[in-house]
């Protein structure tokens, strides 16, 4: 009998969250004895945690790093989306600092994209934006698809590396993050309890997916081309002494909070089309037009769509009931992202017949079954 093996490391008996509806297939997601995610048991420890005397902690370390001259004293890494808008809008105006925000560009802009991150700017910001070279940026996007199931890894690597390397390059030691997304949405324990991380040891560990730059090497892309994406080094580091700090240490975070704060300052605007495709909600990740291809995949890989992900945090959040999200996971999880498939296939030069042979490559046979032909996602939360 044909033995059935979980790609990924995941656990071949699939579970969902009692409290919210992740399943202990997303990556480095813990379930205790009460079946319980540890994202909702950090959402447990939110609520009895004093942000008053975090926000003193704030304070205290903005202090340390205020300059007096109004030069620049931190970096934001900011899109113009309703979560880095929030941080880089408060930290300049209630904690009077003087943010430098930095901008890694999108594979593609959608249209409310770059108009939200222009209206970002225009309220009142600096910024640096850096753009890859577009031949090798396509060509890593094509290779990080077929290697990794995830098209979006050159953005993450940019994302992260770009504005540590402003860091560097303009003496600015304090990087001042959103929120701690593995302790936030179910992820590593690690940095749980922390307000700050080790850049070298924890970005690749926990966003990199055990692919570095240098891995997607070829022919096409040599080491000099992957500088963009690579983070400084230890030394480069300690020289300025950059240390990298959550916002959503030192003051309790609410997606759907940043969203309404960020359409109030600094101009942003929701999904014009109502909703984004694979989910139900309208203002998160709203720059690229390669985001739902990074969605699609992981609903692929774990099971775990746009609308599980969405869902989950707003029930921690207590925006929805377990029953709401769960009905919106049923309705939404795993729609096609048939908006700009063809600008993807165009954009990585591939066919769409290679498109889903890359796709079906993916799926793990513990989570999938060809049914009549077409495919089945064999555990759904209920």
């Amino acid at each position: 009998m044909h033995k059935v093996v979980a790609k990924y490391n995941s656990p071949l008996d699939v579970k969902f969250c009692k409290r919210c509806v992740v399943s202990n297939q997303r990556p480095r997601i813990r379930f205790d004895e009460q079946g319980v995610c540890s994202a909702c048991r950090f959402a447990d420890k939110k609520v009895k945690t004093d942000w008053k005397q975090r926000e003193q902690k704030l304070i205290k370390l903005l202090d340390k790093h205020r300059r007096r001259d109004g030069s620049f004293d931190v970096i934001v890494p900011a899109s113009g989306g309703k979560d880095s808008g929030y941080v880089a809008h408060i930290l300049k105006t209630k904690y009077r600092m003087h943010p430098l925000t930095v901008t890694w560009a999108p594979h593609i802009y959608t249209e409310v994209g770059w108009q939200n991150f222009q209206n970002f700017i225009r309220s009142g910001f600096d910024n640096i934006s850096g753009t890859a070279n577009g031949q090798v940026h396509r060509e890593m996007t094509r290779l990080a698809f077929e290697k990794l199931g995830d098209p979006f890894l050159p953005f993450i690597y940019g994302q992260k590396a770009f504005p540590i390397r402003i860091a560097v390059n303009f003496k600015i030691p304090l990087v001042m993050y959103g929120e701690n997304g593995e302790a936030e949405y179910g992820g590593s324990a690690d940095n749980e309890e922390s307000p700050s991380f080790d850049i070298l040891e924890d970005v690749p560990k926990h966003y990199f997916s055990g692919l570095l730059p240098k891995d997607l090497a070829s022919k096409k892309i040599t080491q000099k081309d992957i500088f963009i994406y690579t983070l400084p080094s230890r030394d480069e580091i300690k020289k300025v002494d950059v240390s990298c700090h959550w916002l959503g240490y030192y003051k309790k975070w609410i997606p759907q909070e940043n969203f309404y704060y960020a359409q109030r300052y600094t101009g942003f605007s929701a999904n014009p089309d109502g909703r984004s495709e694979g989910t139900y909600s309208k203002y998160a990740s709203l720059d690229d037009k390669i985001d739902g291809f990074h969605f699609y995949l992981a609903y692929i890989k774990f099971g775990i769509g746009r609308a599980t992900s969405d869902a989950a945090h707003e029930i921690r959040d207590g925006h929805i009931t377990r029953d709401e999200g769960i009905s919106l996971v049923r309705r939404y999880d795993g729609e096609f992202p048939q908006k700009y498939f063809r600008e993807f296939l165009e954009y990585c030069n591939i066919s769409e017949k290679h498109f889903w042979s890359v796709i079906d490559g993916w799926r793990s046979p513990h989570l999938w079954k060809k049914i009549s032909g077409k495919w089945k996602l064999l555990h759904q939360v209920s």
